[in-house]
């Protein structure tokens, strides 16, 4: 483009062809679909983004599997739409801002060495937080994970589900999945899929991307424990939130500091290692330390079913 599109300002035919099949958030975009995003936008110039990408989800009938739209990934297409001068999206009404730092407070001081038993912990210990409409308890787990996890807290974009993990009332540990990393060769090599087939089943994997034993909670085989209800009850959960069953899970594991004992122990398959740029880098550009990856089948034709 030669510049930006003014407000108002209808493109000129020559847009099209240079989008014509482009590709945003792992979805590719027809000249059709592109043309009619434009219009609708058009049509609602008076309204805000957030209301525009709902607008955009109805025409384009744009839903994930349990009906609701996907306004979220919607927002990031026509941001980007925006960016290349396709279209032109009204200012947003407010700025940009950071996350907030997830204070913390005496309610996640540590405590006193609780000594438990693997057999201790059952499939009723685990309580879902996602979905919960607890909004104390929903901060109480982001601050424990922030808190005691290496990475901290992380805000988790798309599908999720947060675990606690608790004896009686007393928590001792927190889980979260998500959406699985966009590429990895070592993942890739061992379904054996082709991108095409990447693209269109990636949604069967789910990444564990938090984990972690309060520090005061002692006990051996503990975390493979943990690690085995939670891949026994995680497809059942997803599909109740999110109305279809993922196939796989997966999860990176910082060789540097651990070398995934429990996961191991856990029946996971370790199938090698990352090269350093992170989950969601598409740009092949970030430039962080390799991990090891695990997967775990939660089907026994895991791998033949993402290659269909």
């Amino acid at each position: 483009m030669d510049r930006p599109i003014a407000q108002g300002e209808r493109p000129q035919a020559s847009a099209e062809p240079e989008l014509e099949g482009i590709r945003i958030r792992g979805r590719r975009f027809s000249a059709a679909e592109l043309l009619r995003i434009r219009a609708v936008v058009h049509e609602c110039a008076d309204a805000h983004r957030f209301a525009l990408s709902k607008k955009v989800c109805e025409a384009l009938d744009w839903r994930q599997r349990n009906g609701r739209l996907k306004d979220r990934a919607c927002r990031d297409v026509l941001a980007r739409l925006h960016e290349l001068g396709f279209l032109r999206l009204p200012a947003p009404r407010r700025p940009a801002v950071r996350r907030r730092r997830v204070l913390l407070t005496p309610q996640t001081g540590p405590r006193p060495a609780l000594a438990i038993r693997p057999r201790d912990i059952d499939d009723a210990s685990f309580s879902l937080v996602t979905g919960s409409g607890d909004a104390k308890r929903e901060r109480l787990w982001n601050e424990y994970v922030e808190r005691y996890h290496d990475f901290g807290y992380g805000v988790p974009l798309g599908a999720h589900l947060k675990y606690f993990v608790s004896v009686g009332r007393e928590p001792i540990a927190c889980l979260a999945f998500c959406g699985a990393a966009w590429r990895v060769e070592a993942r890739e090599r061992w379904i054996g899929w082709s991108d095409a087939q990447r693209r269109r089943n990636l949604s069967f994997v789910v990444n564990n991307s938090r984990f972690v034993i309060l520090p005061w909670v002692a006990s051996p085989n503990l975390a493979s424990r943990i690690l085995s209800l939670a891949a026994r009850r995680l497809a059942r959960d997803w599909q109740a939130r999110y109305a279809y069953r993922p196939l796989l899970l997966e999860t990176f594991v910082h060789g540097e500091r651990y070398r995934g004992t429990c996961y191991r122990a856990a029946n996971w398959i370790w199938v090698g290692h990352t090269k350093g740029r992170g989950r969601m880098d598409r740009e092949f550009k970030a430039d962080v330390a390799k991990k090891a990856m695990f997967v775990y089948p939660l089907v026994n034709d895991a791998a033949s079913r993402l290659r269909r």
